[in-house]
């Protein structure tokens, strides 16, 4: 059986290129940073390239936002202006979205994610990708929400409006045409 989490050398090369355009083209979110040494550790994973193969075919223009010397990681998130349009219309988890009797959404953002190999991005990482430009000034992100709010039923979701940061409310059923979900890759 064929592994469909590695990519042919043909759609590594393609992805990598498309990564070091963006990179290259948006200096502001890593300025100390050198694409060789990301293009370096991307290549000796290829099970986190896939991951941002994933991030970019639903729309998620994956790019480096930061570098954890703790770590020696690289800290990717999803910088589309706008929620990711692949990942649209679905509601917050698996448990949302069996408890909607009619009108189901097509999938749910935990489980999308986690088939991607990526997380959901936190309250604090949403307001860290903020400072990188104004991203969802139409449309919203569902984010990683705290357990005490989910366990009342509820789940978080953020935008850019009126020239700030908003995290909201919702019922973690509940769905949109504009609003998808960011993900972020450590790699």
């Amino acid at each position: 059986m064929k592994d469909t989490k590695n990519l042919s050398q043909a759609q590594q090369d393609a992805l990598l290129s498309i990564l070091k355009t963006r990179f290259e083209n948006n200096r502001i979110r890593h300025e100390n940073l050198e694409w060789i040494n990301i293009e370096s550790k991307l290549k000796a994973n290829p099970e986190k390239l896939w991951s941002l193969n994933e991030m970019e075919n639903t729309g998620g223009e994956p790019d480096v936002v930061a570098y954890d010397d703790t770590t020696g990681e690289y800290l990717f998130f999803d910088c589309a202006p706008e929620s990711p349009n692949g990942r649209r219309s679905f509601c917050y988890d698996a448990e949302a979205l069996a408890s909607r009797k009619e009108h189901k959404p097509k999938n749910n953002v935990i489980d999308s994610a986690k088939s991607m190999g990526i997380e959901l991005l936190s309250e604090e990482q949403y307001k860290m990708l903020q400072q990188f430009g104004k991203f969802d000034t139409k449309t919203s992100s569902w984010l990683r929400t705290p357990s005490e709010i989910r366990k009342l039923g509820g789940a978080i979701f953020g935008d850019f409006r009126y020239g700030n940061v908003f995290v909201y409310h919702n019922g973690a059923e509940s769905y949109y045409a504009s609003r998808a979900f960011r993900g972020s890759l450590s790699v």
